[in-house]
């Protein structure tokens, strides 16, 4: 999470049918990414649940006990992520967020869980996830303090570290509220890296360290990669389309500095996926399932999994577009073309295929067709000579075989996106 008390200020026709081709980047994928943190584990996105955008910090447990931040909470997602398909599609990590700690540390300058809303303690919570073939992870803040008031890990890295790979934590997302200096920020995250690391246990590693040096200077992203995971570059998630295309614009804006350097091990992380909650129109809760597999991004979901529409749970379980996400090729995708309110986004895939997301951002009227020269996608080398096309959102239907001097005609929803993955003939 993020909030403003950080002491920093923060913040089918031929070629010629009907577009010019108007490409935004063209990305050199033959550079290999930075160097990444060594320690085995994001080898694809992380994909799991994280409680904060749907529970917050609610920990009114008397008044609200179905929905304030306790272990009867996480165990109760636990049993669902286990028996309700989740785990079988790729979400393995179950991920506390702020306010789960008591306001003091033990005798011993260790961190504890609130004892009342959490009395059997975090590392009961641990066996209890890994019981379900589930990982856990917990949260905690570089600075002084976390973000909602609660102790922060500042001065005290090693004795956090130690104390996580005790109870059985396989992931900390540590957040950037209540430093002094962004030299005291960089000098923590590094810290607490290297701390979880010489602890032997295999713990992923999530930052805001982007987010909170972004007001005062560009981060330095290659050498973010060598000591996180992944790691957030705006601020949080809310549960409205605003808030998406907020995100998506941040992203495409930026493109030239954070996608080349996302790869296996180390990702760009926009947040959370807010499908199955209040927020968003079907068509849009499709456009953030898609463009998120897109951008190689970490499928962490924040809903209530006890009261999903069986809809939402088709699309975030949709194995199609989790493949996206998770292919092995590793290269985050980007914004190819934006005309007239349409977005083009591509990303290459392993085996020569390519994913294409067509994406409406008209927010007025109705259903808009919109055609796509063939050759311009991929770099010129998706169809070359020909491909596969099979629409994956937002229904399956294989649409057949292109050559590469043809177009492809697609119709899409105001704010809805149609996704398409490409395989070559070979293929």
């Amino acid at each position: 999470m993020i909030a403003v008390t950080m002491r920093l200020a923060r913040r089918v026709q031929p070629l010629g049918c009907v577009l010019a081709l108007r490409f935004l980047v063209l990305l050199p994928w033959d550079v290999p990414a930075a160097w990444a943190l060594d320690n085995g584990l994001a080898a694809t996105p992380t994909m799991g649940w994280l409680h904060w955008e749907r529970f917050m910090c609610n920990t009114n447990c008397k008044e609200e006990p179905d929905s304030c931040i306790s272990e009867d909470l996480f165990m109760q997602m636990a049993d669902l992520m286990d028996s309700e398909g989740w785990k079988e599609v790729g979400y393995e990590y179950l991920c506390i967020d702020d306010c789960w700690m008591a306001r003091q540390r033990d005798s011993k300058g260790r961190l504890q869980a609130d004892p009342t809303r959490f009395p059997s303690g975090i590392q009961y919570l641990a066996n209890y996830v890994h019981s379900k073939g589930l990982k856990l992870g917990i949260y905690a803040d570089v600075g002084k303090k976390t973000c909602a008031g609660y102790p922060g890990s500042f001065g005290y890295y090693d004795i956090d570290a130690e104390i996580f790979a005790d109870w059985g934590v396989d992931l900390l997302k540590f957040d950037g509220c209540y430093c002094d200096s962004v030299e005291q920020l960089a000098n923590g995250y590094k810290h607490m890296s290297l701390a979880l690391n010489k602890t032997g246990r295999s713990i992923v590693y999530s930052c805001e360290w982007p987010l909170y040096m972004w007001p005062f200077h560009k981060p330095n992203y290659t050498e973010i990669r060598q000591y996180c995971n992944h790691w957030r570059n705006t601020g949080d998630i809310y549960d409205s389309w605003q808030s998406i295309k907020s995100i998506l614009n941040w992203v495409s804006y930026n493109q030239k500095t954070i996608v080349t350097v996302a790869g296996p091990g180390g990702w760009n992380d926009p947040d959370m996926l807010v499908i199955g909650n209040f927020g968003l129109s079907w068509d849009q809760q499709i456009t953030q399932m898609a463009l998120w597999a897109i951008m190689a991004a970490p499928l962490l979901m924040s809903n209530d999994l006890r009261h999903i529409s069986t809809q939402a749970k088709a699309l975030l379980q949709n194995k199609d577009v989790i493949a996206i996400n998770q292919d092995p090729l590793g290269k985050q995708g980007y914004l190819l073309r934006k005309e007239n309110n349409i977005e083009v986004w591509e990303r290459p895939l392993s085996n020569l295929a390519w994913a294409v997301a067509v994406v409406n951002m008209q927010e007025i009227g109705g259903p808009r067709s919109f055609t796509i020269n063939i050759a311009s996608l991929g770099q010129g080398v998706a169809c070359n000579p020909a491909c596969h096309i099979t629409e994956l959102l937002p229904m399956k239907t294989k649409l057949g075989f292109y050559e590469w001097t043809s177009c492809l005609k697609t119709r899409i929803n105001p704010s809805g996106t149609v996704l398409l993955r490409l395989e070559s003939q070979s293929t």
